[in-house]
């Protein structure tokens, strides 16, 4: 789950099973009461057709922890990070960021820090298209050194600029859940 309407639709479906929920955020849903291996399965089937998945194993639970925490981060947090990105993962999940790195790019095939940049710059395509933010506020907003550096990051990720973004008809950006 990777917005409010993905918490909501989820929501709605446990709600529709009868399955009592102790909480639901960004990619976790705890229950109140354990369900029974056919409701599982039932409930697994149910969350594919509306394109999410029901995570079990460890590993699995790891990768989308980090990725909820980068998403949340970049798109729904306004304000700086205090540390870096490293440190913010290994505090959050309790773990060491190498092995945490090591686990996310075998899994994923891609870095930490690749996905970190992919969800910014996708972040910062929304800011665009909104058409309310000056460069300079959402460099300053995504916490960039400089506005060169988001347009150099942009550019090298995208292979425009982000002016030439602002001008094309067709926006091209990508759902959250597929970075």
């Amino acid at each position: 789950m990777v917005c409010g309407r993905c918490e909501m639709a989820v929501k709605t479906l446990f709600e529709e099973m009868k399955i009592p929920l102790k909480s639901i955020k960004l990619g976790e849903v705890e229950l109140s009461v354990k369900i029974e291996d056919s409701e599982k399965k039932q409930l697994s089937e149910k969350l594919k057709a509306l394109g999410f998945e029901l995570l079990d194993d460890k590993i699995s639970k790891t990768i989308e922890r980090i990725k909820n925490l980068i998403i949340s981060l970049v798109h729904h947090q306004n304000e700086a990070l205090k540390v870096n990105l490293s440190s913010y993962l290994s505090d959050d999940l309790k773990q060491d960021y190498s092995a945490l790195s090591n686990l996310f790019s075998e899994t994923e095939g891609i870095t930490i820090e690749h996905y970190f940049i992919a969800q910014k710059i996708e972040r910062v395509k929304e800011l665009l298209i909104y058409n309310e933010l000056s460069l300079s506020e959402i460099a300053f907003q995504l916490n960039y050194s400089s506005v060169a550096h988001l347009s150099n990051q942009f550019k090298k990720t995208t292979g425009i600029t982000p002016t030439q973004f602002k001008q094309l008809k067709e926006k091209k950006r990508k759902q959250i859940d597929d970075l």
